[in-house]
């Protein structure tokens, strides 16, 4: 009677099915962040709705508060409106043939000042206008005669009028109030600054006649008809002593700074 072999028991191999029952499985992981990034997309979005209603409940408040800045600004430092009327009136048309020789642009200081006592702080004005502008100079030949012109041996002989001054005339757009004081008690007298400019347009017109403008202006003029006279064919032009060269007279009221530079 053959006798089964006594073999050792076999041993049970273990259920792997728990074996990952102690840690956390993947497929959970992507689910908790794929819930996180919907909770977040759902966040932003709840903010974002909120902010726009935030913005829409506020424009009124913004849009107000806008205004008010403008109008406190405006009170603060208005801004002029200019409405000039549309009807402009001629009142004199000339023919002009003014040979323009010589142009000066200067620079003048005038203190114009009003009721300079001991009660100047309640009552005085004061003003300090930095003045630009321009004097042109030249010969009017519309005033040249026929008999002031001959010719001699092909020679030339003029007599040209003598120089003067055809602009005399402030730059607005340069020209500027450096400083105001006013008293008090004092409104701003706008004669002041109109008295101002007017004096610096004739300090100007001083200042360049003192620098010789009008003797320039003579000498230029006849520079210039020389070389064009020449050019006509004549051996020679001679220009024989013009007049005194004259200018409008000059009468200032307001006291000016030195200060011109041509």
């Amino acid at each position: 009677m053959n006798s089964e072999p006594n073999l050792p028991p076999e041993k049970e191999l273990p259920d792997n099915r728990f074996a990952n029952r102690g840690g956390v499985s993947p497929f959970i992981i992507f689910l908790i962040l794929i819930l996180l990034v919907m909770a977040g997309g759902l966040m932003f979005a709840i903010l974002e709705v909120n902010r726009q209603n935030a913005d829409h409940n506020l424009a009124p408040l913004v849009s107000a508060n806008q205004r008010m800045e403008t109008s406190i600004a405006q009170l603060m430092q208005p801004t002029p409106t200019f409405l000039p009327d549309p009807v402009t009136i001629v009142h004199d048309v000339r023919s002009l043939a003014r040979l323009e020789t010589i142009q000066y642009t200067l620079e003048k200081v005038v203190t114009a000042q009003s009721n300079q006592g001991e009660l100047a702080f309640l009552f005085g004005e004061k003003l300090i206008f930095v003045a630009h502008g321009k004097v042109i100079a030249g010969i009017d030949m519309a005033k040249l005669r026929p008999e002031d012109v001959r010719v001699s041996g092909g020679v030339l002989y003029v007599n040209l009028p003598p120089a003067e001054v055809f602009v005399a005339t402030l730059d607005n757009e340069k020209s500027y109030i450096y400083n105001r004081d006013t008293g008090i008690l004092k409104r701003a007298d706008p004669n002041l600054e109109t008295q101002a400019r007017q004096v610096a347009e004739r300090e100007l017109l001083k200042s360049a006649q003192e620098d010789g403008i009008l003797d320039q202006a003579q000498r230029n003029g006849e520079s210039y008809l020389s070389r064009l006279f020449l050019s006509m064919g004549f051996k020679d032009v001679i220009f024989n002593d013009a007049a005194t060269p004259t200018a409008p007279k000059a009468t200032p009221s307001v006291t000016p700074m030195p200060s011109a530079t041509p």
